[in-house]
């Protein structure tokens, strides 16, 4: 769904509230209304009222949605799912035939890696990990003639490395590529992947742009119209659309997005400084960090370093999993982005799907999803569980 009304010159936190969420002209209400109609009554035959059929191919909340999405990261279309992994799966149909290649990051998400290795090198794509961060690794994995997308992720799920993607777009489209970044762990309201040259972004709505722990949903922005026809194509004919209530969750959460993400970046912060100064923490990864490798990066290309920290613990594997299982507060989940804090061990849990793999995470690794509680009652329950795990 293209955007209908021209944000240009407005603040971020005006078009959160807003793009796609104008007062129902039929009623007048402040709230988008939630339609769960399945079919729509058509002014003859083919004639579609305000271009709605079946709600399989379009929903006004859905549209309401799609129309604030593409507001947000600055695209010609937004197009929203009933995951993150199907707005993926969509790129990749669209984009992609047997026999191409892709590369994909050396420590993507458990999930994309399992969707690469398990499901499209099955249908003839082959794929290459690589570090994204490097980019005469990047143009040396490069195939002409057969590459044809470069899939980012940058902060990286879980090790929150830093790719340049202004760099990444210039080796992607010399290479007659397509570059792809999941803005999931930044959210628009820190990085805006278009600006800097992507071709499409992709996000897991269940994190930080729903923001609440209580919605499951994808979606993916894209600047060129084509190729956004290309995705919503693969959108309608394999159908894995959001319903109506959950796109009204993930709208209800957009509107709070700015000032949720102020919260979680200070208090991810201080999160980081506590870790970095504790003897049973061995390294932490937070690009805020100006000892981490993609600081100077991070600094330059988002506009605050996000809400997740990974740590790995002195101790190994074990204590690592302890660690986990004596924090309070943060509550031992997989996901990330709501408002709580919750923490996990990756190579148990999120990236199981990796183990024994060139993707595999390390076993002492510990991730946080820094919530907007009390950053006090945060650093204090970390200070418990690390005490108490490795006493």
């Amino acid at each position: 769904m293209t955007a209908d009304h021209d944000y240009t010159g407005r603040g971020f936190e005006t078009v959160a509230v807003h793009a796609g969420q104008e007062p129902d002209p039929a009623t007048g209400a402040v709230v988008v209304p939630i339609h769960p109609a399945s079919t729509f009554a058509q002014d003859g035959i083919g004639g579609l009222r305000a271009g709605f059929e079946y709600a399989r191919s379009g929903n006004p909340t859905r549209a309401a949605l799609e129309t604030s999405l593409a507001a947000l990261e600055g695209g010609r279309v937004g197009l929203a799912f009933s995951s993150g992994l199907a707005a993926e799966d969509a790129v990749l149909r669209a984009v992609c035939r047997p026999g191409d290649h892709a590369l994909i990051p050396a420590d993507a998400y458990g999930g994309t890696y399992r969707l690469f290795h398990r499901v499209y090198a099955d249908w003839g794509l082959d794929y290459t990990p690589v570090d994204l961060a490097d980019p005469a690794a990047v143009r040396a994995a490069l195939r002409a003639g057969r590459t044809r997308l470069i899939w980012c992720e940058t902060p990286t799920n879980p090790l929150l490395s830093i790719a340049d993607i202004a760099v990444l777009a210039e080796l992607a489209h010399a290479a007659g590529a397509l570059l792809v970044v999941d803005n999931t762990f930044a959210s628009p309201y820190l990085q805006r992947p278009l600006a800097l040259g992507a071709d499409a972004v992709v996000h897991s709505t269940t994190k930080y742009l729903g923001g609440h722990s209580d919605v499951v949903g994808g979606a993916v922005v894209v600047a060129d119209p084509e190729l956004g026809g290309r995705i919503a194509f693969v959108q309608n004919a394999a159908g894995a659309v959001p319903g109506p209530f959950d796109a009204w969750l993930v709208l209800r959460g957009i509107k709070t997005l700015p000032v949720r993400m102020d919260r979680h970046c200070a208090n991810a912060a201080r999160v980081a400084e506590l870790l970095g100064g504790h003897p049973g923490v061995a390294e932490v990864r937070y690009p805020g960090l100006p000892t981490h490798p993609g600081h100077a990066v991070a600094a330059r290309q988002m506009s605050g370093f996000g809400g997740m920290v990974s740590f790995r613990v002195r101790a190994g594997a074990d204590a690592a999993a302890e660690v986990c299982r004596r924090a309070r507060l943060f509550t031992l989940a997989e996901s990330l982005g709501g408002v709580e804090s919750l923490i996990e061990h990756p190579g148990r849990m999120t990236h199981a799907s990796a183990a024994g793999s060139p993707l595999a995470v390390p076993d002492d690794l510990v991730r946080l999803s820094v919530g907007i509680e009390s950053a006090d009652d945060l650093l204090a329950d970390l200070r418990q569980a690390l005490d108490a795990a490795l006493a």
